[in-house]
Protein backbone atom coordinates (compact mmCIF):
# COMPACT_ATOMS: atom_id res chain seq x y z
CA UNK A 1 0.00 0.00 0.00
CA UNK A 2 1.60 3.21 -1.01
CA UNK A 3 1.40 6.08 2.10
CA UNK A 4 2.64 9.17 2.56
CA UNK A 5 6.13 9.81 4.39
CA UNK A 6 4.18 11.24 7.18
CA UNK A 7 1.96 7.99 7.82
CA UNK A 8 4.86 5.98 6.91
CA UNK A 9 4.90 2.85 9.59
CA UNK A 10 7.94 -0.09 9.09
CA UNK A 11 9.58 -2.35 11.45
CA UNK A 12 13.20 -1.83 12.50
CA UNK A 13 14.98 -4.52 14.14
CA UNK A 14 18.07 -3.87 15.90
CA UNK A 15 21.10 -6.25 17.17
CA UNK A 16 22.74 -5.70 21.07
CA UNK A 17 24.36 -2.41 20.67
CA UNK A 18 28.02 -3.06 20.70
CA UNK A 19 31.47 -0.88 21.34
CA UNK A 20 33.17 -0.50 18.32
CA UNK A 21 37.09 0.25 20.25
CA UNK A 22 39.66 1.80 18.00
CA UNK A 23 41.75 -1.16 16.11
CA UNK A 24 44.70 -0.66 17.84
CA UNK A 25 46.03 0.84 20.71
CA UNK A 26 45.53 4.26 21.87
CA UNK A 27 47.01 6.73 24.51
CA UNK A 28 45.51 6.42 27.55
CA UNK A 29 45.63 10.24 28.87
CA UNK A 30 43.27 13.07 30.04
CA UNK A 31 42.14 15.81 27.34
CA UNK A 32 40.46 18.58 28.52
CA UNK A 33 38.21 20.50 26.49
CA UNK A 34 38.27 24.19 25.38
CA UNK A 35 36.54 26.71 27.03
CA UNK A 36 34.11 27.19 24.24
CA UNK A 37 33.81 23.30 24.26
CA UNK A 38 32.08 22.85 27.64
CA UNK A 39 29.64 25.56 27.94
CA UNK A 40 26.89 24.27 28.92
CA UNK A 41 24.33 25.47 25.88
CA UNK A 42 26.45 22.25 24.10
CA UNK A 43 26.11 19.52 26.92
CA UNK A 44 23.21 17.57 24.78
CA UNK A 45 23.13 15.02 21.86
CA UNK A 46 22.64 15.98 17.83
CA UNK A 47 21.19 13.76 16.11
CA UNK A 48 22.73 13.54 12.13
CA UNK A 49 21.28 10.96 9.69
CA UNK A 50 22.18 10.23 6.05
CA UNK A 51 20.26 8.13 3.46
CA UNK A 52 21.99 5.92 0.99
CA UNK A 53 20.87 4.50 -2.29
CA UNK A 54 21.46 1.13 -3.72
CA UNK A 55 24.65 1.33 -5.75
CA UNK A 56 24.81 -1.61 -7.99
CA UNK A 57 29.24 -1.31 -7.96
CA UNK A 58 28.87 -2.15 -4.18
CA UNK A 59 26.74 -5.46 -4.74
CA UNK A 60 26.56 -8.07 -2.12
CA UNK A 61 28.65 -5.60 -0.09
CA UNK A 62 27.56 -5.24 3.58
CA UNK A 63 27.40 -1.20 4.80
CA UNK A 64 27.11 -2.13 8.58
CA UNK A 65 30.32 -4.84 8.13
CA UNK A 66 32.30 -1.97 6.04
CA UNK A 67 31.28 1.24 8.38
CA UNK A 68 32.19 -1.03 11.94
CA UNK A 69 35.47 -1.18 10.64
CA UNK A 70 36.00 2.07 9.19
CA UNK A 71 34.97 3.75 12.50
CA UNK A 72 37.55 1.49 14.36
CA UNK A 73 40.56 2.59 12.10
CA UNK A 74 39.09 6.02 12.10
CA UNK A 75 39.26 5.83 16.10
CA UNK A 76 42.82 5.23 16.03
CA UNK A 77 43.23 8.76 14.55
CA UNK A 78 40.08 10.33 16.36
CA UNK A 79 40.93 8.36 19.69
CA UNK A 80 39.21 11.15 21.73
CA UNK A 81 36.10 10.02 20.66
CA UNK A 82 36.76 6.52 21.98
CA UNK A 83 36.74 7.35 25.63
CA UNK A 84 34.53 9.23 28.15
CA UNK A 85 33.49 12.55 29.62
CA UNK A 86 34.56 13.85 33.15
CA UNK A 87 34.11 16.90 35.17
CA UNK A 88 37.02 18.35 37.02
CA UNK A 89 36.95 21.24 39.34
CA UNK A 90 35.12 24.20 38.15
CA UNK A 91 32.59 22.55 35.82
CA UNK A 92 36.01 21.89 33.69
CA UNK A 93 35.12 18.92 31.15
CA UNK A 94 37.73 16.43 30.46
CA UNK A 95 37.99 13.04 27.94
CA UNK A 96 39.16 10.41 30.08
CA UNK A 97 41.03 8.61 26.53
CA UNK A 98 40.18 4.83 28.15
CA UNK A 99 39.77 3.30 24.32
CA UNK A 100 36.21 2.14 25.44
CA UNK A 101 35.08 2.79 21.84
CA UNK A 102 31.69 4.54 20.29
CA UNK A 103 28.58 2.58 20.15
CA UNK A 104 27.07 0.97 17.62
CA UNK A 105 23.81 -0.56 16.43
CA UNK A 106 23.42 -2.60 13.41
CA UNK A 107 19.31 -3.05 12.36
CA UNK A 108 17.53 -3.60 9.30
CA UNK A 109 14.53 -1.55 8.11
CA UNK A 110 11.44 -3.20 6.28
CA UNK A 111 10.85 -0.52 4.19
CA UNK A 112 12.80 1.04 0.81
CA UNK A 113 14.29 4.75 0.56
CA UNK A 114 11.32 5.32 -2.26
CA UNK A 115 9.10 5.00 0.28
CA UNK A 116 10.11 7.95 2.23
CA UNK A 117 9.35 10.04 -0.21
CA UNK A 118 11.07 12.40 -2.90
CA UNK A 119 11.50 15.26 -0.64
CA UNK A 120 13.60 13.44 1.96
CA UNK A 121 13.56 16.25 4.83
CA UNK A 122 13.11 16.75 8.53
CA UNK A 123 10.51 15.40 10.43
CA UNK A 124 11.68 12.00 9.88
CA UNK A 125 9.44 9.22 10.35
CA UNK A 126 10.49 6.80 12.32
CA UNK A 127 13.45 8.55 13.85
CA UNK A 128 13.59 6.77 17.09
CA UNK A 129 13.22 3.28 15.36
CA UNK A 130 16.59 4.76 13.10
CA UNK A 131 18.67 6.38 15.72
CA UNK A 132 17.54 4.18 18.76
CA UNK A 133 18.32 6.14 22.05
CA UNK A 134 19.83 3.08 23.52
CA UNK A 135 19.11 3.21 27.48
CA UNK A 136 21.40 4.58 29.53
CA UNK A 137 23.70 5.97 26.74
CA UNK A 138 22.57 9.50 26.23
CA UNK A 139 24.19 11.36 29.58
CA UNK A 140 26.83 14.13 28.96
CA UNK A 141 29.38 12.35 31.64
CA UNK A 142 30.65 8.41 32.00
CA UNK A 143 28.66 7.86 28.62
CA UNK A 144 29.89 6.71 24.90
CA UNK A 145 30.69 10.16 22.68
CA UNK A 146 29.18 8.80 19.72
CA UNK A 147 26.31 6.71 19.48
CA UNK A 148 26.04 5.45 15.83
CA UNK A 149 23.17 3.31 14.03
CA UNK A 150 23.22 1.73 10.74
CA UNK A 151 19.94 0.26 9.16
CA UNK A 152 20.15 -1.70 6.35
CA UNK A 153 17.00 -1.37 3.85
CA UNK A 154 14.93 -3.49 1.42
CA UNK A 155 16.11 -1.79 -1.32
CA UNK A 156 19.41 -2.45 -0.60
CA UNK A 157 19.91 1.05 0.36
CA UNK A 158 20.82 2.17 3.86
CA UNK A 159 20.84 4.78 6.67
CA UNK A 160 23.18 6.15 8.98
CA UNK A 161 22.42 7.70 11.86
CA UNK A 162 24.40 9.21 14.65
CA UNK A 163 24.37 10.72 17.70
CA UNK A 164 27.51 13.05 18.84
CA UNK A 165 27.74 14.66 22.25
CA UNK A 166 28.00 18.27 21.28
CA UNK A 167 30.95 19.36 23.92
CA UNK A 168 33.21 17.42 21.82
CA UNK A 169 32.91 19.12 17.94
CA UNK A 170 30.28 21.01 16.18
CA UNK A 171 29.01 20.45 12.80
CA UNK A 172 32.92 21.04 10.51
CA UNK A 173 34.48 19.16 13.26
CA UNK A 174 31.87 16.24 13.29
CA UNK A 175 31.55 16.02 9.44
CA UNK A 176 35.54 15.97 9.21
CA UNK A 177 35.55 12.85 11.06
CA UNK A 178 32.62 11.40 9.30
CA UNK A 179 34.89 12.00 6.30
CA UNK A 180 37.28 10.23 7.79
CA UNK A 181 35.49 7.28 8.22
CA UNK A 182 34.11 7.11 4.80
CA UNK A 183 37.88 7.51 3.45
CA UNK A 184 38.92 4.18 5.77
CA UNK A 185 35.86 2.25 4.04
CA UNK A 186 36.59 3.11 0.77
CA UNK A 187 39.99 2.03 1.23
CA UNK A 188 42.12 4.75 2.35
CA UNK A 189 45.05 3.95 4.59
CA UNK A 190 44.79 7.30 7.03
CA UNK A 191 42.39 10.13 6.27
CA UNK A 192 43.18 12.61 4.75
CA UNK A 193 42.93 15.49 7.05
CA UNK A 194 44.77 14.40 10.24
CA UNK A 195 42.83 15.21 13.48
CA UNK A 196 44.53 18.21 15.36
CA UNK A 197 43.21 18.53 19.06
CA UNK A 198 44.71 21.73 20.28
CA UNK A 199 41.85 22.26 22.39
CA UNK A 200 43.91 24.99 24.84
CA UNK A 201 43.80 27.39 21.58
CA UNK A 202 40.08 28.64 22.46
CA UNK A 203 41.17 28.16 26.74
CA UNK A 204 40.73 31.76 28.47
CA UNK A 205 43.47 34.04 28.97
CA UNK A 206 44.81 34.33 32.07
CA UNK A 207 43.74 36.04 33.89
CA UNK A 208 40.63 36.01 31.80
CA UNK A 209 38.92 39.77 31.31
CA UNK A 210 35.24 40.13 29.39
CA UNK A 211 36.48 42.52 26.81
CA UNK A 212 33.52 42.17 24.31
CA UNK A 213 29.34 42.38 24.92
CA UNK A 214 28.19 39.16 24.60
CA UNK A 215 24.06 39.39 25.26
CA UNK A 216 23.63 35.98 24.18
CA UNK A 217 24.61 35.27 27.79
CA UNK A 218 22.35 37.70 29.40
CA UNK A 219 20.40 36.42 32.38
CA UNK A 220 17.09 36.78 31.27
CA UNK A 221 14.09 36.41 33.57
CA UNK A 222 11.31 34.12 32.11
CA UNK A 223 8.68 35.92 34.07
CA UNK A 224 5.47 35.30 31.24
CA UNK A 225 6.23 31.90 30.65
CA UNK A 226 7.64 32.59 27.27
CA UNK A 227 10.25 29.34 26.83
CA UNK A 228 8.22 27.19 24.38
CA UNK A 229 6.35 24.33 26.08
CA UNK A 230 7.05 20.56 25.08
CA UNK A 231 3.73 19.46 24.68
CA UNK A 232 2.03 20.21 21.47
CA UNK A 233 5.01 20.97 19.42
CA UNK A 234 4.86 20.76 15.90
CA UNK A 235 7.94 19.98 13.56
CA UNK A 236 7.50 21.25 10.22
CA UNK A 237 10.56 22.01 7.02
CA UNK A 238 10.22 24.80 5.12
CA UNK A 239 12.25 25.03 1.58
CA UNK A 240 13.52 28.00 0.21
CA UNK A 241 14.84 28.18 -3.33
CA UNK A 242 15.85 30.73 -6.09
CA UNK A 243 12.31 31.89 -6.51
CA UNK A 244 11.60 31.89 -2.81
CA UNK A 245 14.97 33.85 -1.83
CA UNK A 246 14.02 36.42 -4.47
CA UNK A 247 10.51 36.80 -2.84
CA UNK A 248 12.17 37.66 0.20
CA UNK A 249 14.47 40.19 -1.46
CA UNK A 250 11.55 42.25 -2.78
CA UNK A 251 11.96 43.76 0.74
CA UNK A 252 15.14 45.12 1.51
CA UNK A 253 16.23 48.35 1.03
CA UNK A 254 18.53 48.87 -2.17
CA UNK A 255 21.56 49.82 0.40
CA UNK A 256 21.54 46.42 1.96
CA UNK A 257 21.01 44.72 -1.32
CA UNK A 258 24.19 42.93 -1.16
CA UNK A 259 23.42 40.85 1.67
CA UNK A 260 23.64 37.15 1.85
CA UNK A 261 20.88 34.32 1.95
CA UNK A 262 21.43 33.57 5.39
CA UNK A 263 20.99 37.49 6.19
CA UNK A 264 17.52 37.90 4.30
CA UNK A 265 16.48 34.35 5.57
CA UNK A 266 17.35 34.92 9.09
CA UNK A 267 15.68 38.06 9.34
CA UNK A 268 12.55 37.02 7.60
CA UNK A 269 12.62 33.67 9.87
CA UNK A 270 13.17 35.98 13.20
CA UNK A 271 10.37 38.09 12.23
CA UNK A 272 7.45 35.55 11.00
CA UNK A 273 8.04 33.63 13.93
CA UNK A 274 8.18 36.50 16.25
CA UNK A 275 4.63 37.45 15.19
CA UNK A 276 3.38 33.99 15.53
CA UNK A 277 4.27 33.51 19.25
CA UNK A 278 2.92 36.86 20.21
CA UNK A 279 5.40 38.11 22.56
CA UNK A 280 4.09 41.28 24.17
CA UNK A 281 5.53 44.77 21.78
CA UNK A 282 7.59 45.92 24.57
CA UNK A 283 9.13 42.38 25.47
CA UNK A 284 13.34 41.78 24.38
CA UNK A 285 13.26 39.03 21.47
CA UNK A 286 16.58 37.81 19.97
CA UNK A 287 18.21 35.53 17.39
CA UNK A 288 21.53 33.99 17.73
CA UNK A 289 23.27 33.35 14.18
CA UNK A 290 25.77 30.89 14.82
CA UNK A 291 29.07 31.72 13.32
CA UNK A 292 32.13 29.06 12.87
CA UNK A 293 35.30 31.88 14.09
CA UNK A 294 37.61 29.17 12.39
CA UNK A 295 38.62 32.01 9.98
CA UNK A 296 38.49 34.83 12.69
CA UNK A 297 41.78 33.65 14.05
CA UNK A 298 45.13 35.33 12.93
CA UNK A 299 46.55 32.93 12.47
CA UNK A 300 43.88 31.32 11.74
CA UNK A 301 42.45 27.64 13.16
CA UNK A 302 45.22 24.51 12.46
CA UNK A 303 43.35 22.90 9.13
CA UNK A 304 41.99 19.54 10.96
CA UNK A 305 40.97 21.48 14.22
CA UNK A 306 37.62 19.24 15.37
CA UNK A 307 37.03 20.90 18.14
CA UNK A 308 33.35 23.72 18.46
CA UNK A 309 34.97 26.58 17.21
CA UNK A 310 31.99 29.25 17.01
CA UNK A 311 29.76 31.81 18.76
CA UNK A 312 26.17 32.63 18.96
CA UNK A 313 26.42 36.37 18.34
CA UNK A 314 22.75 37.64 19.29
CA UNK A 315 20.44 40.70 17.32
CA UNK A 316 18.31 42.00 19.93
CA UNK A 317 15.37 44.42 19.63
CA UNK A 318 12.16 44.64 21.59
CA UNK A 319 9.17 42.55 19.71
CA UNK A 320 7.07 45.51 19.03
CA UNK A 321 9.89 47.17 16.65
CA UNK A 322 11.20 43.61 15.09
CA UNK A 323 7.29 43.20 13.96
CA UNK A 324 5.89 47.20 12.84
CA UNK A 325 9.76 47.72 10.94
CA UNK A 326 10.46 46.32 7.86
CA UNK A 327 12.10 43.97 7.11
CA UNK A 328 15.33 46.10 6.46
CA UNK A 329 15.66 46.34 10.38
CA UNK A 330 15.80 42.94 11.42
CA UNK A 331 18.34 42.32 8.28
CA UNK A 332 20.66 45.63 9.71
CA UNK A 333 20.77 43.76 13.47
CA UNK A 334 21.40 40.52 12.18
CA UNK A 335 24.30 41.54 9.82
CA UNK A 336 25.75 43.97 12.41
CA UNK A 337 25.27 40.65 15.05
CA UNK A 338 27.71 38.64 12.55
CA UNK A 339 30.29 41.25 12.52
CA UNK A 340 30.91 41.19 15.94
CA UNK A 341 32.63 37.91 15.83
CA UNK A 342 36.49 38.78 15.49
CA UNK A 343 39.55 36.91 17.68
CA UNK A 344 39.14 39.31 20.54
CA UNK A 345 35.29 38.34 20.86
CA UNK A 346 36.13 34.69 20.80
CA UNK A 347 38.99 35.25 23.59
CA UNK A 348 36.62 37.37 25.39
CA UNK A 349 33.81 34.75 25.03
CA UNK A 350 36.33 31.80 26.50
CA UNK A 351 37.12 34.33 29.67
CA UNK A 352 33.32 34.75 30.61
CA UNK A 353 32.64 31.03 30.26
CA UNK A 354 35.39 30.77 32.98
CA UNK A 355 34.26 33.96 35.21
CA UNK A 356 30.36 33.23 34.71
CA UNK A 357 30.84 28.86 35.39
CA UNK A 358 30.08 28.02 31.60
CA UNK A 359 26.67 29.68 31.22
CA UNK A 360 23.69 28.55 29.24
CA UNK A 361 23.02 31.03 26.16
CA UNK A 362 19.91 32.76 26.57
CA UNK A 363 16.96 30.43 26.06
CA UNK A 364 13.92 33.28 26.71
CA UNK A 365 12.21 34.77 23.42
CA UNK A 366 15.11 33.40 21.71
CA UNK A 367 15.72 32.00 18.20
CA UNK A 368 18.90 30.26 17.02
CA UNK A 369 19.82 30.10 13.67
CA UNK A 370 22.88 27.36 12.41
CA UNK A 371 23.36 27.28 9.24
CA UNK A 372 24.92 24.00 7.63
CA UNK A 373 24.82 24.16 4.33
CA UNK A 374 28.63 24.30 3.53
CA UNK A 375 29.22 21.66 6.38
CA UNK A 376 29.81 18.73 4.24
CA UNK A 377 27.35 16.59 5.45
CA UNK A 378 25.93 15.51 1.59
CA UNK A 379 29.45 14.77 0.74
CA UNK A 380 30.40 12.00 3.04
CA UNK A 381 30.68 8.82 0.74
CA UNK A 382 30.89 4.99 2.50
CA UNK A 383 31.85 3.77 -0.74
CA UNK A 384 27.92 4.01 -2.31
CA UNK A 385 28.33 7.42 -3.33
CA UNK A 386 26.80 10.84 -1.88
CA UNK A 387 23.61 10.81 0.40
CA UNK A 388 20.00 11.18 -0.82
CA UNK A 389 20.27 12.98 2.28
CA UNK A 390 23.06 14.50 4.75
CA UNK A 391 22.58 16.57 7.38
CA UNK A 392 20.98 17.31 10.69
CA UNK A 393 17.71 14.42 11.81
CA UNK A 394 15.62 17.42 13.21
CA UNK A 395 15.09 20.91 13.93
CA UNK A 396 14.48 22.07 17.73
CA UNK A 397 17.56 20.28 19.16
CA UNK A 398 19.20 21.29 22.23
CA UNK A 399 18.22 21.40 26.19
CA UNK A 400 15.33 23.90 25.56
CA UNK A 401 13.21 22.22 22.09
CA UNK A 402 11.86 24.56 20.01
CA UNK A 403 14.82 27.05 19.63
CA UNK A 404 17.43 26.11 17.49
CA UNK A 405 16.67 25.47 13.32
CA UNK A 406 19.21 24.75 10.67
CA UNK A 407 19.69 25.48 7.11
CA UNK A 408 20.26 22.68 5.23
CA UNK A 409 20.99 22.14 1.68
CA UNK A 410 18.53 20.38 -0.50
CA UNK A 411 17.31 20.13 -3.85
CA UNK A 412 13.78 19.73 -4.16
CA UNK A 413 11.34 16.95 -6.43
CA UNK A 414 11.59 19.62 -9.23
CA UNK A 415 15.75 19.52 -9.18
CA UNK A 416 15.78 23.04 -7.95
CA UNK A 417 18.93 23.73 -5.27
CA UNK A 418 17.72 25.43 -2.09
CA UNK A 419 17.78 25.51 1.66
CA UNK A 420 15.70 23.32 3.72
CA UNK A 421 14.61 24.98 7.30
CA UNK A 422 13.06 22.90 9.77
CA UNK A 423 10.91 24.88 12.20
CA UNK A 424 9.79 23.42 15.40
CA UNK A 425 6.37 25.29 17.13
CA UNK A 426 3.60 24.91 19.16
CA UNK A 427 0.70 24.25 17.13
CA UNK A 428 -1.34 27.60 17.08
CA UNK A 429 1.77 29.36 16.46
CA UNK A 430 2.70 27.42 13.63
CA UNK A 431 -0.22 27.99 11.76
CA UNK A 432 0.42 32.17 12.10
CA UNK A 433 4.16 31.52 11.19
CA UNK A 434 2.44 29.60 7.96
CA UNK A 435 0.41 32.24 6.95
CA UNK A 436 3.04 34.74 7.80
CA UNK A 437 5.38 33.31 5.45
CA UNK A 438 2.93 32.83 2.86
CA UNK A 439 2.14 36.36 2.98
CA UNK A 440 5.78 37.31 2.71
CA UNK A 441 6.23 34.46 -0.44
CA UNK A 442 3.21 36.18 -2.34
CA UNK A 443 2.37 39.77 -1.92
CA UNK A 444 3.46 42.53 -3.83
CA UNK A 445 6.36 44.79 -2.91
CA UNK A 446 4.68 47.45 -2.75
CA UNK A 447 3.25 46.47 0.81
CA UNK A 448 4.96 45.21 3.64
CA UNK A 449 3.15 42.40 5.76
CA UNK A 450 2.29 43.90 9.19
CA UNK A 451 1.44 41.53 12.02
CA UNK A 452 -0.92 39.27 10.54
CA UNK A 453 -5.16 38.83 11.70
CA UNK A 454 -6.57 37.54 9.03
CA UNK A 455 -6.61 33.60 7.14
CA UNK A 456 -4.06 32.93 4.67
CA UNK A 457 -5.79 32.04 1.38
CA UNK A 458 -8.98 33.38 2.24
CA UNK A 459 -9.15 36.77 0.03
CA UNK A 460 -7.47 35.55 -2.84
CA UNK A 461 -4.34 35.10 -1.56
CA UNK A 462 -2.02 32.41 -3.31
CA UNK A 463 -0.64 29.80 -1.69
CA UNK A 464 3.07 29.00 -1.41
CA UNK A 465 5.42 26.55 -3.16
CA UNK A 466 7.04 25.60 -0.46
CA UNK A 467 7.02 21.85 0.97
CA UNK A 468 5.83 21.28 3.43
CA UNK A 469 6.16 18.45 5.60
CA UNK A 470 4.39 17.58 9.30
CA UNK A 471 4.77 14.72 11.65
Amino acid sequence: MASSPTSLVFTVLRRKPELVAPATPTPRELKPLSDIDDQEGLRFQIPVIQFYRYDPSMQGKDPVKIIREAISQALVFYYPFAGRLREGPERKLLVDCTGEGAMLVEADADVSLEQFGDSLQPPFPGLEELLYDVPGSGGVLHCPLLLIQVTRLSCSGFIFALRLNHTMSDAAGLVQFMTAVGELARGAAAPSIQPVWCRELLNARNPPRVTCIHHEYDEVADTKGTIIPLDDMVHRSFFFGPTEISALRRFIPYHLGQCSAFDVLTASLWRCRTIALQPEPDEEVRVLCIVNARSKFDPPLPTGYYGNAFAFPVALTNAGKLCENPLGYALELVKKAKADVTQEYMRSLADLMVIRGRPHFTVVRSYLVSDVTRAGFGEVDFGWGKPAYGGPAKGGVGAIPGVASFYIPFKNAKGEEGIVVPVCLPALAMERFVKELNIMLNMEQTQFPTPFKGVAGDGGTPTSTFILSNL
